[in-house]
């Protein structure tokens, strides 16, 4: 276990309202994964982003899950996983770390530099102008295979550990992208890789 902080950048904000989406079975159920990516600053208070809604607050948002990060070095691994699927690709162009136009899978914020492994329960994430804490993994559900258009979807997430992590907003105030920010220890009790494997077997059908 490591005590040393972790650097990393943010390369996109993303909010949705909340949509119509289509999933399977023809039903139509109301869902704000659909994330574009906010141009400037975009204010933080404690339930989540200026802009953002969620559907289901009982899945998503709230004091513990008001903010949604997600690692971009895993778009490659989605890409690939589409193309083998048959269906477009939601980042068709490789190297597109630098110009990030939508959420990948409904994230909030767009990371560079800090993976899953890297993060665990309480630790902190430090920005210019505001202060989240991590408090859990995200799980997927059957609107994530409908937004990511095939049904192994949320198979693939479980398989690959590819979730990201919910957070709480310990500081208000602004994000914006390109800011940098810093992953400092918390209690270092729980790994979040690992929190995330020992609950999706029961969450995410074989």
């Amino acid at each position: 276990m490591s005590d040393a902080s972790v650097s990393c950048r943010v390369l996109g904000v993303n909010v949705s309202a909340v949509r119509p989406l289509r999933v399977a079975g023809g039903r139509t159920v109301m869902s704000g994964i659909g994330k574009q990516a906010v141009a400037g600053a975009c204010r933080v208070a404690p339930l989540g982003l200026d802009g953002d809604d969620q559907a289901d607050p009982t899945v998503h948002g709230g004091l513990a899950k008001a903010v949604y990060a997600y690692p971009s070095e895993h778009a490659a691994m989605w890409r690939q996983a589409r193309r083998e699927a048959g269906i477009a690709t939601l980042w068709d162009q490789d190297g597109a770390d630098d110009t990030v136009s939508a959420s990948l899978v409904g994230e909030n914020l767009t990371l560079v530099g800090l993976l899953e492994s890297q993060v665990w329960i309480g630790d902190r994430l430090v920005l210019p102008d505001c202060e989240l804490v991590v408090t859990e993994p995200r799980f997927p559900c059957f609107k994530f295979n409908a937004a990511m258009g095939w049904s192994g979807a949320a198979r693939q997430m479980a398989r690959t550990g590819a979730c990201g992590w919910y957070l709480s907003v310990a500081r208000p105030g602004t994000v914006a992208a390109g800011q940098h920010a810093e992953l400092r220890p918390g209690p270092r009790r729980m790994r979040l890789s690992e929190v995330f494997a020992s609950q999706v077997r029961r969450r995410v059908e074989p």
